[in-house]
Order: structure tokens, then sequence, then C-alpha cells
């Protein structure tokens, strides 16, 4: 499964440099849940992938700032309220491990063999790992949440922000792993954009919930330098994505913020499971990661899509089953022509007010 995982990430970043656009991939633990060293390994063989990509592509890698251990017996605690989910399912929980995803060593490999882009996730790294990340000729792209983390990573001296709104699939990439703001001032994507924009002077990527060329044509508008999408391509055929995980995609079930499967917030399709533990799951990211990866294997399986964690955005019902390049082509086409209907649209107004 490994190996198929490799295979599909490749293609699909393969497609999207095809296409002309900078294709990005994540080297946390959350892809691999294995031991550290093992992550390594996979980093290093995803920098060698990179490098055999044809022509000079535009690629970046994306890696989780570490966190702290989670408070004593909390994990334990939880792992009680999943016995009956376990047992059902015909497994045993996993070790609820903390480690910092062999931080130094990523650090390391990433910048022994440097892609143009390298940015960060739940925080920002300090000045002196930009500096070398500098130093080698990358950028340093940090994700923020609210307008303070925005300020907080320019002071730091990030090249490049990536502004995520509240709708994103996936893990929220706030900086502080607190329970109390899961979502309870979680701010959209445009009310966000147009806040940073107001604080910061450098380029923003826009994400969360754009699924379409209008969705990227407004994140434009609004001042974003690109947009940046996921659950929009995880039906197409390089994405590596399961039966089960399509079909929960492609329905209109609603999504939710919860910490259930990882320990950190995150927006996932949901299900049984999400409704069964939301309210129980502690801040223990990666402890709950790791404590649940048999119980997320089955649900990816489809042996039981219950226990399945689909991320996905708000709007995912908007994927399409396009091969990757064809599909940013497309949507590169239709934020073209939502532009151009704007523009037309505001060019039918009358600057003055007047009826005539």
């Amino acid at each position: 499964m490994r190996e198929q995982l490799r295979h599909f990430r490749l293609s699909i970043i393969g497609a999207m440099s095809v296409a002309g656009l900078l294709a990005t991939t994540s080297v946390s633990n959350a892809v691999t849940p294995t031991a550290p060293v093992a992550t390594t390994t996979g980093t290093y063989q995803g920098l060698q992938n990179f490098q055999e990509l044809p022509g000079d592509p535009a690629t970046g890698v994306n890696v989780f700032v570490p966190g702290t251990p989670a408070a004593p017996g909390t994990v334990e605690a939880y792992a009680v309220t999943l016995a009956d989910d376990a047992r059902d399912a015909g497994v045993s929980l996993g070790a609820p491990l903390f480690e910092d995803d062999d931080w130094t060593a990523k650090i390391e490999l990433l910048l022994a063999a440097p892609p143009p882009v390298v940015s960060f996730t739940f925080g920002c790294p300090d000045r002196s790992v930009m500096e070398r990340f500098w130093l080698v000729g990358s950028e340093v792209w940090v994700t923020i949440t609210t307008p303070a983390e925005a300020e907080h990573a320019v002071d730091s001296g990030a090249d490049v922000l990536v502004v995520q709104g509240i709708e994103a699939g996936g893990h929220r990439g706030t900086f502080r792993d607190d329970p109390a703001e899961d979502d309870a001032n979680g701010l959209g994507l445009l009310p966000l954009l147009q806040l940073v924009r107001a604080a910061v002077d450098v380029p923003l990527v826009a994400a969360g919930g754009i699924a379409t060329g209008a969705g990227v044509a407004a994140v434009l508008a609004a001042g974003a330098a690109a947009a940046q999408l996921g659950t929009a391509f995880l039906r197409c055929p390089e994405s590596g994505t399961l039966q089960a995980e399509r079909q929960a995609l492609a329905g209109d079930g609603p999504t939710a913020l919860t910490r259930a499967f990882t320990g950190r917030a995150a927006r996932c399709i949901s299900n049984r499971f999400v409704e069964r533990h939301t309210a129980d799951a502690p801040a223990a990211y990666p402890e709950v990661l790791h404590l649940t990866a048999p119980l997320r294997a089955e649900g990816r399986a489809g042996h039981d899509p219950g226990l399945a964690s689909v991320w996905a955005g708000q709007a995912h019902q908007l994927g399409d089953r396009l091969p990757a390049g064809r599909l940013a082509l497309e949507l590169a086409s239709q934020a073209q022509a939502a532009c151009e209907q704007a523009a037309t649209r505001l060019s039918a107004l009358d600057p003055t007010g007047s009826a005539d």
C-alpha cells in the first residue's frame, strides 16, 4: 500500500507540474503513520521522486511543526471509549506514541535536496530555520488561520502565507492546539483573506473550500496571489483514494471538524465515528493518530465506512473525476471566464449613480 501511495502521489504531482502549477506533497506522519526512521526514509525517497520528474517542475514540500505531548492520562481515557469500536472491527488499537515526526532529520534532508518551496503547518519555524532554507534557495511558506498568526509569521520572515479558511479539508493549521478554539472563532476564507491582506504585505495563497474556477477567481479578486486546492483533486485517477472514499466525496454528506481521528482538529466527512467520539477526543497529536490507525485502516479499505477518516473541505461534492492535469487546466479556464463575467457586470454599473 505504501508503494501504491508513493506512485499515486508522484503521478498527481507530475500531472500538476506539467500543467504549469505548483504541486506540493506532505512529509508528515499523517501520511505515513510509521516509526520516525521510516518517515525520514520516505521523505528522502519523495525528494528523489521530485528530481526524477521531467523538465523543471514547480514542487514544494509541506512539513508539520511538532507540538507537545498530551496531558497525562488523557489518551488512555480516550482509548477506553474506543474499545467497543475496536472489538466490533476485530482490530487492536494502535500504540499511542508521541514523537516529533523526526523533525530535525527531515529539515536536514530538505536542506540537502532543497525543493523550490518548503511550507510549514501547525506553527511557524524559528527564523534560524528559515535562514538555512533561504541559503539553499528555498522559499519558506507558512500556513495561518488568523490575522495574528499572519503577523507573527511575517515578522519571523515568511516569504508567503497560506491563508487557510475554516472551510478547508484536513487538519487546521493553527499555531496553538487549543480545543476551545477548534471552531468557535474560525474565520471563513474570504473574511480571513481580506483581514490578512489588510495586515501584511507578502503574497497570499488562499486555501479552503475552493472547488471551482469561480472560487479561484473569487480569492484572486480578494487579494490572493494564488489559490490552493486539495479536495477538488481527490477523485482524480492519480489521487490514490479508494472506492469507499470516492463514494463519500461524491456524495452530499456534511463535513465536521473533529479531533476524534488524530487528536488535532481536522475537517472530514461526518460519519458514525465522528458523531460518537468528537466530544470526548483530547488534544493529543500524534498520539491519537497512532491510536486510531487500525480503525482508520478498516474504514479506508471499505470494511466499515463508519470508521473512515475522509478528509474533505465543505465543497467536496463539486470535485471531478478528470485527470489532474486536465482538471487544473479546466479550473484555470473557468477562473478566467468568471473574471471576464465579473468585469462585464462591473462595466455595466454607472459609477455616477445616474439612472440614465
